[in-house]
């Protein structure tokens, strides 16, 4: 019970940091919506994708959402070793592994709430998905395991980090891995050598299961994938980001 106790009281701590700081959520909901008019307006009618660019584009910008938001909570978890936060907690009846699930809780908070605005614009702008109910709960479910893979590698990034600087520069190979996947044109379309990254990196079939949910057509094939690919992320992020700390703490 004290890590729960302890995991709500430092969530309530990162939540007043995050108003204090909406550049956080600025960035992860502008840069997005930009993309979104870059490829629908400006480049979208020289895809050929088989439907609506927006509809085709929307999961992509999903996934780019997430990414674009973590540098902030890789800079605030190094923030916390760097400036003896952590070493304060340290003489104090706290839960150790409270500090770092209050930054994935607040990663994947700021993440909905980014993903939803993201959304409401490509609803503007033409997208028009056909899921279910059902299918909904499913997209819901897909994003919050990505975010929860991608919110524990960026903790682990942040804690291997000598500096906040060097920090937010670690979850740039996270934001661009999008641009490397099927998320703005089919992998089939791409040339050799990318192709083949895009088609077996772990954004693809993510993005494709969120597309083929959004679209009303789920396949079991990527779904099983993008499930291993996050179960196997947050896994390495989560034991990464342990031993870090232990470590440095």
């Amino acid at each position: 019970m004290n890590v729960i106790s302890d995991s709500t009281t430092l969530l309530r701590r990162n939540f007043r940091h995050s108003i204090r700081n909406p550049v956080a959520l600025f960035n992860s909901v502008i840069m997005p919506i930009v993309l979104m008019f870059l490829m629908v307006y400006v480049l979208g009618d020289g895809f050929s994708v088989g439907t609506a660019y927006a509809d085709y584009a929307t999961p992509g910008l999903i996934l780019t959402t997430i990414c674009y938001g973590v540098s902030a909570t890789s800079i605030a978890v190094n923030s916390d070793m760097t400036t003896g936060f952590i070493n304060r907690l340290r003489v104090m009846e706290v839960s150790r592994a409270a500090v770092l699930n209050a930054h994935v809780i607040m990663t994947v908070l700021r993440s909905l709430v980014a993903i939803t605005l993201v959304i409401g614009v490509a609803l503007l702008m033409g997208f028009r998905p056909e899921a279910s109910f059902t299918q909904w709960l499913g997209v819901l479910g897909v994003v919050a395991l990505a975010v929860l893979a991608i919110g524990w590698l960026t903790v682990a990034f942040g804690l291997a980090a000598k500096t906040p600087e060097s920090a937010g520069m670690a979850a740039v190979p996270l934001m661009m891995l999008p641009f490397l996947s099927s998320a703005f044109v089919p992998a089939e379309k791409m040339g050799a050598g990318v192709r083949q990254f895009a088609e077996f990196q772990p954004f693809t079939p993510i993005i494709e299961t969120l597309r083929g949910l959004l679209a009303g057509t789920p396949s079991t094939g990527p779904i099983l994938t993008a499930v291993v690919w996050c179960v196997g992320m947050a896994l390495v992020g989560y034991l990464w980001a342990s031993a870090s700390f232990k470590k440095r703490a």
